[in-house]
């Protein structure tokens, strides 16, 4: 059931993927700009209130939606394992922006690749030289993948659909209040913060196993030892460090800013990151993915036997 889910969801995030601007997403993402506006009083407590009232109903009403049809007949189960996962799942959400970026570069475009990756990144990237975009691009898009598909997958492996729920939405509640989105001393988000931390742990682990396995697996593991702690986000210095060393480039370094000069610490000890780089990157996420679907395929026939 879980195999099947899985395979199904990703054909169809393939065959029809969700826009970002879809609504599901906008009517949950009006829903969490109405607790903040309620509940944020500036106050830790505030946060914890707010990121239960985000999370517990759409897991719970999911878990026991989900046991309701188990009983009822395993193949609405499925069903609703796969429409849960469709909307959390997806490489196609973000990999429109990735593509763009790259075609972009490869056509020496480069105020194009600016625009796109300014759009996606959220931050202005006029100063950007092509390896900047490279690398910044390869860095998003490692990161969504984690985000999207593998820590998705292993939290839904682990409880089912409620799971998927529940990594997702911590996800996003960490971009939207954690402190590092906004106020840089703000208590309201930190309980966001933390949760993710601790969701995201066993998840963030995983990624980084299954890049190491998939590409370069001593260089991997070398910088994940020696470099991912350097990394402001501990989840992704872990997943990007051993993609850097899976991959034989380097991430992170100087970012030529509009206002400055942004220094961050260096992830791998490869070959500067480049467009083909980046092309390369798509393939290392394929590659860990289909590992992921073999182990849990695996896991599935033995449960038969």
């Amino acid at each position: 059931m879980t195999f099947i889910s899985l395979l199904a969801a990703l054909l169809l995030d393939q065959w029809r993927p969700l826009r970002v601007s879809n609504r599901v997403h906008g009517a949950f993402g009006r829903y969490v700009t109405m607790l903040s506006s309620t509940f944020n009083r500036g106050q830790y407590r505030d946060g914890v209130i707010s990121w239960v009232l985000a999370v517990a109903p759409f897991a719970l009403g999911v878990m026991i939606l989900y046991w309701a049809l188990r009983h009822a007949s395993g193949m609405l189960a499925v069903l609703l394992n796969i429409a849960v996962l469709y909307v959390a799942l997806g490489f196609r959400q973000f990999s429109h922006f990735y593509t763009d970026v790259m075609q972009a570069l490869r056509t020496a475009d480069l105020a194009r690749a600016r625009e796109i990756l300014g759009a996606w990144r959220g931050k202005s990237t006029r100063e950007f030289s092509d390896h900047e975009i490279a690398c910044v691009a390869i860095e998003q898009g490692l990161v969504r993948a984690h985000r999207h598909v593998f820590g998705v997958m292993a939290w839904f492996v682990l409880l089912g659909p409620a799971g998927a729920i529940i990594y997702r939405i911590a996800a996003l509640l960490n971009d939207r209040w954690s402190p590092g989105s906004g106020a840089p001393d703000d208590p309201y988000g930190l309980f966001a913060s933390r949760a993710y931390t601790v969701i995201d742990w066993v998840p963030a682990r995983l990624t980084a196993i299954s890049f190491a396995v998939a590409g370069d697996f001593m260089g991997a593991v070398e910088c994940w030892r020696e470099q991912a702690a350097s990394w402001r986000s501990q989840s992704q210095g872990i997943v990007l460090a051993a993609a850097a060393g899976a991959l034989g480039i380097r991430l992170g370094g100087v970012l030529h800013e509009v206002d400055g000069i942004e220094y961050r610490p260096q992830l791998g000890d490869g070959d500067e990151a480049d467009v083909d780089f980046m092309q390369a990157a798509i393939g290392l996420a394929w590659r860990a993915w289909v590992l992921w679907m073999f182990l849990v395929l695996l896991v599935t026939i033995a449960s038969w036997f």
